[in-house]
């Protein structure tokens, strides 16, 4: 009797590639649509996880496009502060499709971009890009200046990229209701203030991703025909939700929602592709051990093993087989490579959990 199933590979069977296999040496996670290769220009851009792709392709001698460079006297230290050298440009993290699609629209000039401005403690803030200096700018005007900079850096990226990796990370926003932009964070959280009458949380479903993933996947190809987009999902539980249920909860219903998406991006479009970092770092295969003890962190080990498939899926090169073990239980500490991660900051909140203010 004939029927598919008898000529599947052993990838597509359970058992023979997943529970008959040591966890860290299972393979083959990844079948990409193109070759990435080191000459390949790559652009990087989303949630805190889209951090490690660029530092992982500057380790490997790949072709990492960086278009904001920071001042000649500046430390490593103040560039890291600074946030330079975190993403292609200065954008800061950007967790949803529809603020990506915000971001694209500014860059060309097809809308134009936001003149709001936060204020704090006498300094300047930029509501889309709160946490790009630490202590803000002097004055609105200088502010502005800096986001010029950034959308210009950002228009150049996209008619140059090879490849256009993105890392989705969130499903929870928040909106003006005035005038329909929307913020990376709630105000008030980083700066700015708070006005109920104004500021709208909205919980995206799956059709608002969808339509918001198309049109910015759309807009990156009219910029620029021969850009290829590289998708993932960021495997970092949410800091704290808005949405009323608990937080682990609204974790797993936010990530389904983004990981449908991709999927429906990848068939709509023969030039998109979708990079499984989300299934490595979560698979209940690997027991929870690429966590750092506050089950958000990934810890090196982890990175390192999503980033050994990436570049064994990518090219034809071979690469260093990782350990044959499970890594050791995470140090006490939860310090890794430091990360800017915007959302962190609502971490703060928890101490206030229950409070009316």
């Amino acid at each position: 009797m004939t029927h598919p199933y008898k000529s599947l590979p052993k990838t597509a069977f359970w058992k023979p590639a997943v529970a008959a296999c040591n966890p860290l040496e299972i393979r083959d996670l990844w079948d990409p649509k193109f070759a990435v290769r080191p000459q390949t220009r790559i652009a990087t851009f989303g949630s805190c996880f889209a951090q490690h792709f660029s530092k992982a392709l500057i380790k490997n001698g790949y072709s990492w496009i960086n278009a904001e460079h920071p001042p000649k006297e500046f430390s490593e230290a103040d560039q890291h502060i600074f946030n330079y050298n975190v993403f292609s440009a200065r954008t800061g993290n950007i967790y949803t499709a529809s603020l990506l699609l915000q971001w694209l629209l500014w860059a060309t000039g097809k809308t134009a971009p936001s003149e709001e401005v936060w204020q704090k403690s006498g300094r300047f803030y930029d509501p889309f890009r709160p946490a790009i200096e630490p202590n803000g700018f002097e004055t609105g005007a200088e502010m502005m200046r800096s986001r010029n900079v950034t959308l210009n850096a950002l228009n150049a990226i996209v008619k140059k990229a090879d490849i256009f990796v993105f890392t989705l990370g969130l499903t929870e926003s928040w909106f003006n209701t005035e005038s329909g932009v929307e913020y990376p964070m709630c105000p008030g959280t980083t700066a700015g203030d708070f006005d109920k009458n104004i500021h709208q949380y909205v919980a995206q479903d799956s059709e608002f991703v969808v339509a918001k993933l198309r049109q910015a996947i759309s807009l990156l190809r009219e910029i620029n025909k021969n850009i290829r987009v590289l998708l993932t999902v960021s495997p970092v539980p949410l800091v704290a939700t808005n949405s009323g249920q608990h937080v682990l909860v609204a974790t797993s219903a936010s990530k389904s929602i983004l990981r449908a998406a991709t999927v429906t991006a990848v068939n709509d479009f023969d030039f998109v592709d979708y990079f499984p970092s989300y299934e490595i770092i979560n698979s209940p295969v690997f027991r929870g051990g690429f966590f750092m003890p506050n089950l958000r962190s990934v810890t090196p080990e982890g990175v390192a093993f999503v980033m050994a498939e990436f570049f064994r899926g990518a090219t034809a090169c071979a690469t260093p087989a990782p350990a044959r073990k499970m890594p050791p239980s995470p140090p006490l500490s939860d310090s890794v490579d430091e990360l800017h991660c915007d959302e962190e900051i609502l971490e703060m909140y928890a101490e206030l959990g229950g409070s009316s203010e």
